[in-house]
């Protein structure tokens, strides 16, 4: 039993509800299903990786070159897709175009081949190419020699810095978004608040992009490539992160954040191929990691620093869905709510509720 300053006994239920509200419970409730599901999909996405379906180019000549495709093509597991290739040249195109990660030479007047890897779109999955590679020529009786045709930058430790640079511009896109909605309201009293919000994101993403570009280039070394690039690809993650948490905090509110989180950190970040890329993840994080903005993120970073800008459409296209998408759902949001505002404000007795709401941030 506790006692009020009036003398009214509340016994210590009443005082735990008066602690911690019905809202509280149930969004501590949504923060521990958060944090399982955080566990359980970076924990499921790494922690048993292996190579599967790695396209790899097969530079042999004549019979011997179907002969080597089928016997890689047949190895447990199916850790390879080998496609035959008519030249070194031509598998080096694929290289730099990234529709192959590896290519086999096989030398026709000795027992040395070469596996060409490109390290710089991601230093695990040319190591585990070059085991599985190794493993199969030893079988064959050859050796392989590996080349890192496109090594990652000395001061980019496994080619990691780009996934890096990418959490951190998706981690500045939904925090701006969750601050113009902690500050001023989840959701938008009207259009014109949406729009400047908006407006306010476009400004802050435009500046968190060269930020992070100028720091993992010119400061730290960490990225080749373009400055503006890379410049421009920030602005435009950050602005579709940003603008794809608004849309969420626009429908749902508050919760929305929190929704924007599963999405971004908790299916995004290990679904990315970043510490893994694609064809060493489980096939569940490996369908959705090119369609969530992490993953197109990450590729278009490795593409612009490493691949000459090559292989970039298709991100940039699913980045730029997610920026109109969200840019649209919170405007309309915003115009529905403001409508329906209008309409209450117009019923007998609603008039000074529907002012109180227009005048909501």
């Amino acid at each position: 039993m506790a006692t009020t300053d009036g003398g009214t006994r509340i016994t210590f239920l009443e005082e735990v509800r008066s602690a911690v509200t019905p809202r509280a419970a149930l969004l501590v409730i949504g923060a521990l299903g958060l944090m399982v599901a955080f566990i359980t999909s970076y924990t499921g996405a790494f922690h048993h990786p292996k190579p599967d379906r790695v396209p790899l180019a097969v530079v042999a000549p004549g019979p011997a070159g179907g002969q080597v495709v089928h016997q890689l093509d047949r190895l447990p597991g199916a850790p390879l897709d080998p496609r035959p290739a008519a030249s070194e040249q031509a598998a080096r195109r694929r290289l730099d175009d990234r529709t192959v990660d590896a290519a086999l030479i096989v030398d026709p007047h000795g027992s040395t081949d070469r596996l060409l890897v490109a390290g710089g779109g991601g230093v695990s999955l040319a190591q585990a190419v070059e085991a599985v590679v190794g493993k199969a020529e030893q079988a064959r009786q050859r050796t392989v020699r590996t080349v890192d045709v496109t090594p990652a930058a000395p001061g980019d430790g496994r080619s990691l810095s780009s996934f890096y640079l990418v959490v951190g511009w998706c981690v500045g896109g939904y925090l701006c978004a969750a601050i113009l909605a902690i500050s001023a309201g989840a959701r938008p009293a009207n259009g014109q608040r949406a729009v400047i919000r908006l407006a306010a994101l476009a400004l802050y993403a435009i500046a968190a992009g060269l930020a992070g570009a100028i720091v993992v280039g010119p400061v730290l070394g960490a990225l080749p490539g373009s400055l503006f690039g890379l410049w421009g690809l920030g602005a435009l993650l950050v602005f579709a992160v940003g603008a794809t948490t608004l849309a969420f905090q626009g429908l749902l509110g508050i919760i929305g954040i929190g929704l924007a989180i599963l999405l971004i950190v908790v299916f995004g970040n290990p679904s990315a191929g970043g510490a893994y890329p694609y064809p060493l993840l489980p096939p569940f994080w490996r369908a959705i990691g090119p369609a969530l903005p992490p993953g197109a993120g990450t590729w278009a970073a490795r593409s612009i620093a490493y691949f000459k800008g090559r292989a970039l459409t298709g991100p940039l296209l699913v980045l730029a869905a997610w920026a109109v998408g969200g840019t649209l759902v919170a405007l309309a949001l915003a115009t529905l709510r403001r409508t329906g505002g209008e309409r209450a404000a117009g019923e007998p007795g609603n008039g000074e509720a529907g002012g109180g709401g227009r005048l909501a941030a």
